[in-house]
């Protein structure tokens, strides 16, 4: 964050406000929260040790499975820690430093999941649709190129986003409506002028946001074409199953990212926009490893060969 101004603001710290100021509600989400994060971490943890632990998992699929498990696992360790202690803590501050870092990094792993949930489209539509070109449109270097580009990119518009915003003047007030650095409620405490602002975070989240489904439409719309024409029941059932997880997971995320991002600003509300954040920041990196564990049957049988194997182990 080299090229943040310290000379335009006179705030050295922020407070961030949280989800709310109830005294009597701060013990029963902590412990909901503290659930929350727990099952997040151990969850997606589980997804990243059972895919490389297990042969039969070593596959494009699973490979681009375990990166969408390690971005849910960083980007909700950026937001939750932080969030939790504050429940406890008698001084919600945060650091000028540290809200641009947990600015930058929760818009670079954010970000990189829209991009990979595209990739993962992608691969089920090469599945599908050219099975028998599948190991040569999908070789290991493909991959990886296809896994690196989300992680540049977004880092890339995360460093440029975060250095707009603290290049802002920060005058005097620095409570944070809300209860992590976001581009929004910073903006909101700025003396400068945030149009320019306004608008690269409009067109980034667009452009990021409509690129991004639209491979996943197109996608879906030539699998659906080619799960049509498989004649027996068995067979398409056999084939959509292989997307139905992926498809709950987008369906979910993009949901929520295009309610808290491209409605217009007259229809915001703080308490909408935090009930969305708490959403996809800390649910959804929770919902994704049960959505692909629960919903998968090779997901399952490994689970189970590696229940096994520690039961024998065991004993």
């Amino acid at each position: 964050m080299a090229g943040i101004n310290h000379t335009t603001t006179t705030v050295k710290e922020f407070i961030l406000f949280g989800i709310t100021d109830r005294s009597d509600l701060k013990a029963p989400l902590f412990v909901v929260f503290l659930l929350n994060y727990v099952i997040t971490v151990m969850g997606n943890l589980g997804i990243i040790i059972l895919i490389r632990t297990n042969a039969h998992l070593h596959t494009p699929m699973y490979f681009f499975l375990s990166h969408l498990a390690f971005v849910d696992l960083c980007y909700s360790s950026v937001i939750a820690p932080k969030m939790l202690a504050n429940f406890l803590a008698a001084e919600k501050t945060i650091s000028y430093h540290s809200c641009a870092a947990q600015l930058g990094c929760f818009l670079t792993f954010m970000i990189t999941e829209c991009f990979l949930l595209a990739v993962m489209a992608y691969d089920r539509y090469v599945a599908i649709c050219n099975p028998l070109l599948y190991q040569t449109l999908m070789s290991q270097r493909v991959c990886i190129q296809l896994v690196a580009a989300p992680y540049i990119y977004s880092f890339c518009v995360a460093l440029f986003h975060t250095i707009v915003t603290f290049r802002l003047s920060f005058c005097s007030a620095n409570v944070i409506n809300h209860f992590y650095c976001d581009d929004l409620p910073l903006l909101a405490l700025s003396c400068s002028d945030t149009s320019t602002k306004q608008i690269l975070i409009y067109a980034f989240a667009g452009f990021d946001m409509i690129c991004s489904l639209l491979i996943v439409l197109i996608s879906y719309i030539f699998i659906l074409s080619a799960i049509l024409r498989i004649r027996s029941t068995q067979g398409r059932l056999k084939a959509f199953s292989t997307c139905a997880s992926h498809l709950t997971a987008v369906t979910i995320f993009y949901g929520t990212l295009i309610f808290m991002y491209l409605q217009p600003s007259t229809n915001h509300s703080l308490a909408t926009d935090k009930i969305a954040s708490v959403f996809y920041t800390l649910v959804i990196p929770m919902l994704n490893p049960l959505i692909y564990s629960l919903r998968n049957q090779e997901v399952k049988d490994a689970l189970k060969r590696t229940a096994e194997k520690i039961m024998i182990v065991l004993r």
